[in-house]
């Protein structure tokens, strides 16, 4: 068994990622036979096999955020809620990728699970004073999240606008190694920016709608421990 090395240059301006993409389409193009078999080293390697465990990197820390949460909350609900701010502020990094022409790498992936931290803070401040008005003050779910809303806002939005502004160095810097540390910052403030927009409409929405679902389970636990137990009293 032979094995021959072919080494490449990308060009000015073109990224590691558009370039294997195209490697690949050359090798199905030429149509090898089956006992020829074509595989990328060295950086090309590390590059395709960062690529495929990104979706596991990101669910581990989904997962990770799951549990510390049911476990702070006490609950498997809430922590549903706060995890319903994160798909946005994906959306907004990768949309911010795409319009500065910038590829989603190792780098921006990291960006992507820092978002996860950085967005939920905002779920929390309202949900842990909203579950504080409810089991303290006899406050209903509507009233505990509208009044959250109104006094969680100021400081949601001061500490959105300090993360913003310590990843703009990040996103317009210049010099050496900036392009490495351009799509960190890109994806930190497109993140924000659209889960800024959108979650401080959606999450009393989740929240509403997931407490609704707990009364609903829980009723609907009654209901049958209900109906269980004069058939076993009858039995008895």
């Amino acid at each position: 068994m032979a094995g021959v090395t072919i080494s490449f240059n990308l060009a000015p301006g073109v990224s590691l990622g558009q370039g294997t993409p195209l490697i690949e389409n050359a090798e199905r193009s030429i149509k090898f036979p089956p006992t020829i078999q074509g595989s990328f080293q060295g950086t090309a390697a590390a590059f395709k096999e960062s690529l495929a465990n990104e979706p596991i990197l990101i669910m581990t820390a989904l997962l990770a955020v799951y549990i510390v949460l049911g476990i702070l909350y006490e609950s498997y609900i809430h922590p549903i809620t706060i995890l319903s701010t994160i798909p946005s502020a994906g959306v907004g990094a990768l949309l911010a990728l795409k319009f500065t022409d910038n590829e989603l790498n190792v780098i921006g992936l990291i960006g992507i699970i820092l978002l996860i931290g950085l967005v939920k803070k905002n779920a929390i401040m309202m949900i842990d004073f909203a579950l504080d008005q409810e089991r303290h003050a006899g406050r209903s779910p509507l009233e505990a999240i509208h009044e959250a809303c109104l006094l969680r806002f100021r400081p949601i939005m001061m500490t959105t606008a300090a993360a913003l502004l310590g990843a703009l160095p990040l996103a317009l810097g210049t010099g050496t190694g900036s392009e490495l540390r351009r799509p960190l910052g890109l994806t930190i403030i497109g993140g924000l920016i659209v889960s800024q927009a959108l979650t401080l409409f959606t999450t009393p929405v989740v929240y509403l709608y997931m407490d609704r679902l707990r009364w609903q389970r829980s009723r609907r636990r009654t209901e049958l421990s209900g109906s269980v137990s004069p058939a076993a009293s009858h039995a008895d």
